[in-house]
Parts: structure tokens; C-alpha cells; sequence
């Protein structure tokens, strides 16, 4: 195993290899264990300043970022667009520029446009960890689900994952994928015709229109929202026609000869993707996915961190 990360960003989950991931994970087993102990902190990152630079709408990401660097000891810089001068025509290199000249040591970004965090990791000298561009990669999101998973059922290698839903709209789709395919899990995608990008039967991934039968196929069921705020047109004619074809009851669960693992990155349209009884069943690890997270991005950020 690799004794430091073999990159000084985390663009996306392409960007790094299998040793990366494996490292990620062991690191975050030992915070798991701290975030879970009466005393929540440790100094692992006394005088490191992160900002977190969200030019797009989040709760769960940013939450989960900022409590894993307290967690950490760090200290936060806390950027919205909105409230920005960015809404004052500033460009996106001026604003974090900036921010870096107030001796900020990371940067997590949001930001709605694919690429940004490449385009400034060649430009600053801070690390630079992604925390979602546009409907790119999702690094972290992926890092977390696959941890779960190897929480859940001991390893990922071998076993069958099934993202399903909007696969066109999501950054969480790609870098799972990504990551999965590199800790040797047999992966498929499932949703409407309309909303699997053609480009995806290139990744080694299989493709299925079947809910069902993708059910009885897999061990686990990473569910995806459907992102409705990115859809320009309409890829199908109603939410309740989705839900007919591709949402997954708690009967479809119970007709299977096996259990299965539901997972959801969240939000959770209830009732359009999954039901509630879905949600809130022994089946479903979704807010273990949300303990996980912070665990994993203290890993990143303290690993990362390790290389000043």
C-alpha cells in the first residue's frame, strides 16, 4: 500500500488509482472511529486553512466538508456565489485568488461548470479537492458509497453494483463508475433510454432499461435523484410515469430471492425514484452513506494535507 497519495488534488476519481482509493479507505476506518468517540477532534490539521468555495447550491456536500475539517481542527473560510462578487461580473480566477492571498492552504469547490477545478488546479497553488463541477465527477460521493459498500459486504470486488435513474445529469453516476470499475466491481446502469449518455456503453459498464431484472441481477442499488433543476428539456413525460417504469417499491424489494443493499446519494425525491417504505427499510444504508462521508473526507483532507 502506497504511503501518501499519488496526486496533490482530488479532481476526480479517473485522476487517481486503485492504491489511492485503498489508502482513502484505510485512513478514513481510523477516523470512523474518532467521529465516534465522546471527543470528536483531533489536531491533525491545526493551521491549515481550507475555504470552501460553493458557486452552486448544496447541504448535504457542504456540511459534510465542513464538519470533517472541524473535525480535523482546521480552519474554514466559508464562500458562497451568491453573496459574492462574483455576482458583480468577477471571474473565477480573481475570486480565488483572492481568497489564497489571505493564506489559504485548500480549497473545496462546487461549481456548476465541468472542468473548473482542472482549470484552476494548474493556475493556484493550494490543493484543490472537487466537490462536484456541473455534471462531471463527484469524487468524494463516490469514495463514500464505495466505502459503504465495502462496509456493508466486506469487499466491492466481485460484487454487482446497479446505479439507476438519471445517469445523463449526474456527477455521482460517472465517478462511481470510475471508482468501482478500478476496485473490480461488475457495474451496470439502469434508467430511460433518454437519460443514459451513449458514451457509457464505452466504459465497460453494462446497460439495462429493465428495473426489475437489473433488482434480481445485482447485490446493491445505488438509486440516483432525478436532477430536474439541470433538465432543459423533457426526457420523459412525467414524474409519474417515472416512477411507474423506474422507481423501486418495497414490494419489488420482497418478490426478490435475496436481499439487496439501497443506496441514495440524496436529496430523496420520495415517492418518484424510491417510496418511503424503500428509504427506511432494514434494506436501505442511506444514512450510513452520510456518516461515511465525513469520515472519507477527513481522509482526503488529512492526506493530502500530509504532503506540505
Amino acid at each position: 500500500m502506497a504511503k501518501g497519495l499519488s496526486t496533490r488534488h482530488l479532481i476526480g476519481i479517473k485522476n487517481i488509482t486503485e492504491d489511492d482509493i485503498r489508502l482513502i479507505f484505510e485512513t478514513a476506518d481510523n477516523f470512523k472511529e474518532v467521529i465516534n468517540r465522546p471527543i470528536k477532534k483531533v489536531p491533525s490539521l491545526r493551521d491549515i486553512t481550507v475555504a470552501n468555495l460553493f458557486f452552486e447550491s448544496s447541504t448535504r456536500t457542504r456540511v459534510s466538508f465542513e464538519l470533517a475539517e472541524r473535525r480535523l481542527s482546521a480552519d474554514i473560510v466559508n464562500f458562497t456565489a451568491s453573496s459574492s462578487s462574483v455576482s458583480k461580473g468577477e471571474t473565477l480566477l480573481d475570486t480565488v485568488n483572492n481568497i489564497l492571498s489571505m493564506k489559504v492552504d485548500m480549497v473545496v469547490m462546487r461549481h456548476p461548470a465541468p472542468g473548473a477545478c482542472v482549470y484552476l488546479s494548474s493556475r493556484i497553488p493550494a490543493n484543490i479537492i472537487n466537490a462536484g463541477d456541473g455534471t462531471h465527477e463527484h469524487p468524494t460521493q463516490a469514495l463514500l458509497d464505495a466505502f459503504s459498500i465495502r462496509e456493508k459486504l466486506g469487499d466491492v470486488t466481485g460484487k454487482k453494483i446497479a446505479i439507476i435513474g438519471d445517469i445523463l445529469h449526474s456527477r455521482v453516476a460517472l465517478s462511481n463508475v470510475f471508482c468501482l470499475l478500478k476496485l473490480g466491481a461488475k457495474v451496470r446502469v439502469c434508467g430511460p433510454p433518454t437519460l443514459i449518455p451513449k458514451h457509457y456503453a464505452e466504459l465497460g459498464v453494462e446497460i439495462s432499461h429493465d428495473v426489475q431484472e437489473t433488482l434480481r441481477w445485482c447485490d446493491v442499488a445505488n438509486v440516483l435523484r432525478i436532477q430536474l433543476e439541470r433538465q432543459d428539456i423533457k426526457y420523459f413525460p412525467s414524474l409519474r410515469e417515472y416512477h411507474q417504469y423506474f422507481g423501486i417499491n418495497r414490494q419489488m424489494l420482497e418478490s426478490l430471492d435475496r436481499e439487496i443493499v439501497i443506496m441514495h446519494p440524496g436529496p430523496i425525491n420520495r415517492g418518484v425514484e424510491i417510496t418511503s417504505d424503500v428509504a427506511d427499510s432494514p434494506h436501505s444504508i442511506i444514512l450510513q452513506q452520510v456518516e461515511n462521508g465525513v469520515a472519507i473526507r477527513m481522509a482526503v483532507l488529512y492526506l493530502l494535507a500530509a504532503q506540505y
